[in-house]
């Protein structure tokens, strides 16, 4: 009679191990969900360099918003009024590497070499230098070619065609001559005029919206 109490709990006591590791197998299911987060530290990292793409972008807009205001070349003073102003501190040694650096970048963002015109109140461009040593005839032909960017003196920045992009370096000479030939570079300007040179000179000529 005392045998059948005993074996049921031998049974029981059977059943008690095979449920722990049935909650064992659960705890490495967990584990693999940390592996997607490495993708989101490389977002932020990447972002960085592109910034300067937008500047570029934006030049482009303008072209596209001033093309359709070319027809209209008789108006130098409503072209003026839409180009854009961006000055580039500089001194007066430094201003016609300022505007060269410039320049590059122009034709990196996309611009062509054609749309740029550079512009020297001081020693003139050695590449005008060199020009007009085969004379003003072959120099003035290659402006009028307009297949390249074309350097002048300031002080004939009346005999200049307009293009989308006049830089102008502020490299020295009189001060009459920046202050006739910044709003000039500025109504031949159809987008953007670029000044390289001392802000404080550039304002009082420009404004102080500059």
């Amino acid at each position: 009679m005392p045998l059948p109490p005993e074996e049921p709990q031998i049974h029981e006591s059977a059943q008690g191990p095979r449920a722990t590791p049935a909650n064992s197998r659960t705890a490495p299911t967990p584990r693999p969900v940390p592996g997607p987060r490495p993708a989101a530290p490389s977002r932020p990292g990447r972002p960085g360099p592109p910034r300067p793409a937008p500047p570029t972008q934006r030049t482009s807009r303008d072209v596209a918003a001033a093309k359709p205001g070319s027809p209209a070349p008789a108006a130098p003073a409503a072209a003026a009024a839409a180009s854009q102003i961006q000055l580039i501190p500089a001194s007066a040694e430094g201003a016609l590497d300022a505007a060269e650096e410039a320049v590059d970048l122009l034709l990196e963002s996309g611009r062509a070499p054609e749309e740029v015109l550079v512009l020297t109140t001081g020693e003139p461009h050695p590449w005008a230098t060199h020009e007009l040593s085969f004379g003003e005839a072959s120099y003035w032909a290659q402006h009028d070619a307009r297949d390249d960017v074309f350097y002048a003196d300031a002080a004939l920045v009346s005999r200049a065609a307009s293009r989308p992009v006049v830089v102008v370096a502020v490299n020295g000479g009189p001060d009459t001559v920046a202050a006739t030939s910044l709003p000039l570079a500025h109504a031949r300007a159809g987008t953007l005029l670029i000044v390289c040179g001392d802000p404080q000179q550039i304002n009082s000529v420009l404004g102080a919206g500059v």
